[in-house]
């Protein structure tokens, strides 16, 4: 289970609408998957959550890896700002947030003006498609990039993972891609 300052930051978050109004204990619960899901983390990875909002997964994936890097990015400002203040709130120095758009993101590290990451999360980022051009855009060659699914359906085409480099294996209610090397 996450922090007591982690789960009141997250309630808070839920409170102003950076995700939906189930149950924060589920939400957490789900968050809290991507974790083994990721497989092993190394000291100094570099890992990304796209699409933040809220903090779910980003927040609970930063206080499991607090020996890597972590960039929660999102494109809305109100959203960065709560993210931003959050991270002060828990002190944490392995953790930046970026108001930015994950393409132009994409655009920065293809022309080599920011590193890629070693590990991508997702959760609810947008069409598996486009989430997967853009995980790939912001990995490094042998990354990992893990978004979750639904509960019963495979929405991941066969011919886009192959032509993306990707090999894949569902893990749970996560879909867990490795990009070639």
């Amino acid at each position: 289970m996450v922090s007591s300052p982690l789960y009141e930051t997250l309630r808070l978050a839920q409170r102003f609408g950076f995700f939906g109004p189930g149950s924060l204990d589920d939400a957490i619960s789900h968050a809290e998957g991507f974790v083994p899901a990721l497989g092993v983390v190394e000291p100094g990875s570099r890992i990304i959550d796209l699409g933040s909002g809220g903090g779910l997964p980003g927040l609970v994936v930063a206080e499991a890896c607090r020996d890597s890097t972590v960039v929660l990015l999102d494109r809305r400002q109100k959203r960065t700002d709560f993210l931003l203040q959050a991270v002060s709130r828990l002190g944490w120095d392995h953790v930046m947030v970026w108001h930015d758009d994950a393409e132009r993101i994409v655009g920065d590290i293809r022309a080599g003006h920011i590193p890629g990451f070693d590990l991508v999360v997702a959760r609810g980022f947008g069409p598996p498609a486009t989430t997967l051009r853009i995980a790939v855009g912001v990995s490094v060659p042998g990354a990992s990039i893990v978004i979750s699914e639904p509960p019963s359906e495979n929405r991941w085409d066969p011919a886009l993972v192959a032509s993306l480099g990707l090999t894949d294996i569902r893990v749970g209610r996560y879909r867990r891609f490795h990009r070639d090397a």
